[in-house]
Formats: structure tokens, C-alpha cells, sequence
């Protein structure tokens, strides 16, 4: 019979973590065996390890290789501890594919809740972008004719479009996953963006975000969510308690980030701050159609003309970075004098507002909006003001131009937002430590004192995997000689790029070759359905350059993964920023990044004790000669060169 209380009993004089201890103890001693599935040494230590952290309240990394079974583990304590706490536990995954893993059928919740008799409430909490947008799909469905957005519109139900439609009548729709039809390309025409003013949207309360977030709030045992999604919450906690809303998540009894090497970026992305050149005109443009005085006529104006010059100058002045549609600033001090004189002209605008509202009759809508966006103007100024503070640049596109504004450093704001919490915190991941080192992660996430361990995997991958090496000294010779590795294996692999750029050269090269398989692209349909269609079609091949981590295909489907080239980071401005305050950028920024997502990429491979196959390495000639040694120490098996 399933429960969603307590799967355990405790009396009046019994501790709840001795009751937990028991329990787990006879989850992984006794009820999983029975259940077929394997004994691991590794996950018991994790399982004890982590009962001190949840004991004490701590924050613990837990890197534990790939087969441990760190998923059962931390999931577990998350549901127990919300189930005690009466709070639910958030578990934060690095990207929608590892939610996915997590969440589909057979997945990990499935298997843990048909094994133990459990019923695990779990809901899912999405960032905005994977939400439609029923204002921007209503506008372009008369001026397209891509029929994937047609069919997007014709799937949204009749309440939305319906304003006499009862609240009680709303249904929870709208989720990129509904749409899996839809390419990448396509899905960003009709999704949430930032330039949308949703506080005052007319669709606001019948839309498919805020109808998911209503349900996911009330989660009991688990809510799930992307390292994004959790820093977003943070960031805007304040500010939306202050607006009258909502905070985007419930109070946690417990935190768990999954792949959490990944959360400092998330954290930087969190807080950065996005300027469309059209938007501060489009805000002041409406302030001025209020009743306001002249001389603040004359100093909007003034913003007005000072922010299209800017703007202009921005453009003019940047470097395109290979492999990213972010385009490098290179600032004058001419540049810098017009930003610091913007901000001062929009402090002036923000005093004169105040003014402007006593004295004539503005709505409090308009106000708020006005008000809300100049002082996100002006702080994103103030940072790019400050020496060292930013990292900045500009992202063009056909119809519009943004100045993007991210904190180099978030270990501060992390650790009075985040880490200060008195709630356990679960880093895990297979790639937590710098040689055995948990610091560096610690130390750029603000993170003071915490608990770490690893444990290795319990797979045998000399039995299991074999790793060979290939000199790559001409891009088309690559490309055949990756081809004829795919026609060797029948396909069944996992194609890895280092830039969606490398990807699409490699597709120009396929599309002239014929193949008995089925080549599948990230990007072309939403991914979840395309990881599904690789995993189920019996040959077929998958390229990718996001799935590095998170994907989990175990069997036949997936015998070789091909890593097309060293996954160096970009040359783009926040790269650049990481290089710029390191002593020696390649062994303390490009050198650990580059391992790292080699790890990540080769564990793709064995994911259960029965998995077998090869990983093929494409690699420079100069690049052996510099990273052989380093390259070496992080595998498991002896790589073979040819």
C-alpha cells in the first residue's frame, strides 16, 4: 500500500534521524536487494555521509561516480526530511534534460517509488523561457506561416482566449514539453522573453507560467527545478515580496544541486541584467504621453537622445567571439563618460518621477513600471561604472540590439541569499573536486565551511569501455573518418561538439553523405523528445553540444560516444573576465574547465554494469603535445592513440 507520510513509524521518546538511520539502512541492506537491484558499498558511505548533513544541517559535496546510485541516496533524504520538516525539498538540476531523467518514465522517482511502496509528490518548477507566450503567439500567428506555430496556437485550450472563462475551468498547459514538434528556432518566437512586461499583461492570470507555478507551489515532498530557475528565485525574492508577489518557490526545507559544478554560472546568470535598446525608449516614451512637467520633458528627451547615441557607439565598437553570439565591447573612455552621464541623467528622472507623481494624476501601474525599469537601468550603470565589477556584452540580432551586464563575482551575494540559510545543502555530482580538492567550488559559491567526500565508481570500466584517440589535422578528414566510425558501430552513438557552430558544420557534412541510420540534432524538436526517439530507435545517432552532462541512456542504444574536440570554455567576455584575474589562465580557467567537461562527456558512455562500447577522442596534434599528461590522469581506462 503506498503513504505520502512518514514510510517509517517514530514514538514520542524515538529520534527522527535514528528512525532515519534504521530506515535507510534497511532500504539499501535489505528492500532494494529484494528488489533485484544491486548492493553497493559506495552508496551506503554516501548514505551515512549524508546523514550528518542532514543531522547537523550542513552543506556537503558528494562526488560520487557515475553507478553509485547518488540519485536514490539524495532523494531519499530530500523526501524524508520534507515529509519531517512539513516543507517540501527542492532539488536543483544543472538543465531540463537531467529534470527529465529524473521525472520520465522509469526514471529514477518511478523506480524509487514502485521499490518502496511510496506515492512521491513531485512537481516541476520551469524557467519562464520554457513557458509560451500566449501575448507573442497571438500577435504572430497572423504573420507567419511556419505551421509548427500554427499548431502551437490551435493546441492552446478555448479558457485562455475565453475572458468570461471561471477560474475553477483553468487547466495547467503551456509547457515547452507539450509542444515537442517545435524546433529551438522556432520555439523562441513564441516563448517568454525578457522585454515582456508581464505585470501588466492581460493574459497574466490565464497564462501557462502562472497556472504551473499555482500547482508546483503546493508540492508536498519534491520540487524540482534548473540551477537557473533556483537563482532567479533567489535574485527576485525580495523585490517580488515587495511588489506584492509571491516569492517563484515555496520555503525549502532542504536543497539539493544536482551537477552542482554547474551552479556558479547559473548564479552569474542570475543576476545578470539585459538591456534592449528599444525598451528604455518604448518606457520613456509612455512617460512622456502621461501629464508631466517640461522640464522633465526636456530631460527625457535628453535620456532619450543620450541612449540612442550610446547605443550606436556600442555597436560600432565591438569584436564578434567565434563560437558565440556574443559580441566582445571594447570601451572608450568616451563610452564610459556618455554611461556615466546616463546614470546620472536617470537618477535626476527618478527623483522627478516622485515629484511628478504628487502633483498630477498618473496611474499606479504606470508609475510602478516606469519606476521599476529605471532603477533596473541604472544599477546594471552602476556596475558597469565600477572598476572590475561587470562583465559585459552585446548580443544583435535582425530586429534588436542588447547590452548584457553580468557580476563577475556572486560568492558574496551567494553566501547572505543562499548559504546563510540554516537548511542542509547537497552538492552532488561525479565532478565536484580539483584533484581531490573541494575549495575552489566552495570558495566561488561563498561557501565557508562545509562536509565533502568522494566515492568512485563501483563500474568496470577496464572490462566495459575502451578509450582510443585520434589525431584530427583536417576538419573534412575528421569528418569522414567520424563517419566511417558511425558506419562501424551502426550508429547507436552520441556525437559531442564543443560550439553548436561545430555541430552545424558537422550536419552540412552528413547531409551530402548517405547513412543507413538516422542522424538526430539537438535543436531541431524540444529534447526530451529527441533523447527519447535516440534511446528507442534501434541505430540511430545523436549530436549534441549541451548534452555533455545529464544524459543517462543505458543499453545497446548508445555503445560509443565520439568527442569531436577538447571542450575548451569560449573566448567570450566571461571567459575572458575568469582569464583576466587569473595568474596563469590556462591551468586555473581553460585547463580545469576542459577536463572537467571531458569527464562529464566520457561518463555519457557506461551507465549500468552491463553497458560496454568505446569512446572515440578527436584531438590536435599540438594539443597532445601540451595536455597529453593531464588528459591521461582523468580517465579511467588507458587511452589507445592512433
Amino acid at each position: 500500500m503506498k503513504t505520502n507520510s512518514l514510510p517509517f513509524t517514530i514514538s514520542k521518546t524515538e529520534n527522527f534521524f535514528d528512525r532515519l538511520g534504521d530506515y535507510i539502512g534497511d532500504v539499501f541492506y535489505d528492500i532494494l536487494p529484494e528488489q533485484g537491484y544491486e548492493l553497493r558499498d559506495e552508496q551506503i558511505y554516501m548514505a551515512f555521509q549524508l546523514e550528518q548533513a542532514f543531522k547537523n544541517k550542513h552543506t556537503i559535496f558528494a562526488e560520487a561516480g557515475v553507478g553509485t546510485g547518488k540519485t536514490f541516496v539524495y532523494l531519499l533524504y530530500a523526501i524524508c526530511y520534507a515529509r519531517y520538516r512539513r516543507k517540501p525539498a527542492i532539488i536543483s538540476c544543472a538543465d531540463e534534460t537531467l529534470i527529465e531523467q529524473l521525472v520520465k518514465k522509469d526514471g529514477d522517482i518511478e523506480k524509487l517509488e514502485q521499490a518502496l511502496g511510496l506515492s512521491i509528490d513531485v512537481r516541476l518548477a520551469k524557467a519562464r523561457e520554457n513557458y509560451v507566450c500566449v501575448r507573442k503567439l497571438d500577435a504572430l500567428v497572423e504573420q507567419t506561416d511556419d505551421e509548427d506555430i500554427h499548431e502551437v496556437h490551435d493546441a492552446i485550450p478555448d479558457f485562455v482566449f475565453d475572458t468570461s472563462a471561471m477560474m475553477k475551468s483553468f487547466e495547467r498547459y503551456g509547457d515547452r514539453k507539450e509542444y515537442p514538434w517545435v524546433s529551438n528556432e522556432s520555439w523562441e518566437k513564441i516563448a517568454w522573453d525578457p522585454l515582456e512586461q508581464c505585470s501588466t499583461c492581460e493574459w497574466r492570470h490565464r497564462s501557462g507560467q502562472t497556472l504551473n507555478r499555482e500547482y508546483y507551489r503546493h508540492a508536498t515532498d519534491l520540487i524540482i527545478c534548473s540551477h537557473d530557475f533556483y537563482m532567479e528565485h533567489t535574485w527576485t525574492k525580495e523585490s517580488r515580496k515587495r511588489e506584492g508577489q509571491m516569492p517563484l518557490l515555496p520555503e525549502a526545507s532542504c536543497v539539493v544541486f544536482d551537477e552542482g559544478h554547474l551552479l556558479e554560472f547559473a548564479a552569474q546568470k542570475g543576476l545578470t541584467y539585459r538591456y534592449n535598446f528599444e525598451t528604455l525608449s518604448n518606457v520613456l516614451t509612455a512617460y512622456m504621453g502621461q501629464d508631466v512637467r517640461e522640464e522633465t520633458l526636456y530631460l527625457v528627451e535628453d535620456i532619450l537622445t543620450l541612449n540612442d547615441e550610446w547605443f550606436q557607439l556600442l555597436g560600432k565598437n565591438t569584436t564578434d567571439v567565434k563560437g558565440s553570439n556574443r559580441k566582445e565591447i571594447n570601451f572608450s573612455s568616451t563610452m564610459l563618460e556618455m554611461a556615466q552621464s546616463l546614470y546620472e541623467k536617470v537618477q535626476q528622472l527618478l527623483e522627478q518621477l516622485v515629484f511628478d507623481a504628487e502633483l498630477f494624476t498618473m496611474e499606479d501601474y504606470h508609475i510602478k513600471i516606469i519606476e521599476e525599469y529605471l532603477e533596473f537601468f541604472s544599477y546594471g550603470l552602476s556596475i558597469l561604472l565600477k572598476d572590475d565589477e561587470g562583465i559585459y556584452w552585446l548580443e544583435e540580432s535582425d530586429t534588436s540590439t542588447n547590452l548584457v551586464i553580468m557580476p563577475r563575482l556572486v560568492e558574496e551575494v551567494l553566501k547572505k541569499e543562499v548559504f546563510s540559510q540554516d537548511i542542509p545543502f547537497v552538492f552532488s555530482s561525479a565532478t565536484l573536486a580539483q584533484a581531490g580538492d573541494f575549495s575552489y567550488l566552495a570558495n566561488s559559491l561563498g561557501i565557508q565551511s562545509f562536509d565533502s567526500f568522494s566515492v568512485d565508481s563501483p563500474f568496470d570500466y577496464e572490462e566495459q569501455m575502451k578509450i582510443a584517440g585520434h589525431i584530427a589535422s583536417d576538419k573534412q578528414i575528421k569528418w569522414e573518418r567520424i563517419g566511417k566510425q558511425l558506419r562501424e558501430n551502426e550508429g547507436r552513438s552520441l556525437v559531442l561538439f564543443s560550439t553548436m557552430e561545430d555541430m552545424e558544420e558537422f550536419r552540412e557534412w552528413v547531409n551530402l553523405q548517405s547513412f543507413s541510420f538516422h542522424v538526430l540534432y539537438e535543436g531541431d524538436r524540444e529534447i526530451s523528445e529527441t533523447v527519447r526517439t535516440f534511446q528507442l530507435t534501434a541505430s540511430s545517432v545523436l549530436c549534441a553540444y549541451h548534452l555533455w552532462e545529464g544524459l543517462d541512456i543505458p543499453g545497446e542504444a548508445l555503445t560509443q560516444v565520439i568527442i569531436s574536440s577538447l571542450p575548451f570554455p569560449p573566448k567570450d567576455p566571461v571567459f575572458q573576465a575568469k582569464r583576466k584575474h587569473a595568474k596563469n589562465p590556462d591551468y586555473e580557467v581553460d585547463i580545469p574547465y576542459m577536463l572537467l567537461r571531458l569527464r562529464q562527456g566520457i561518463g555519457r558512455l557506461i551507465r549500468s554494469s552491463n553497458d560496454h562500447g568505446a569512446i572515440q577522442l578527436w584531438i590536435e596534434e599540438q594539443q597532445k603535445q601540451l595536455y597529453e599528461d593531464q588528459i591521461e590522469a582523468v580517465l579511467p581506462v588507458n587511452i589507445d592513440w592512433n
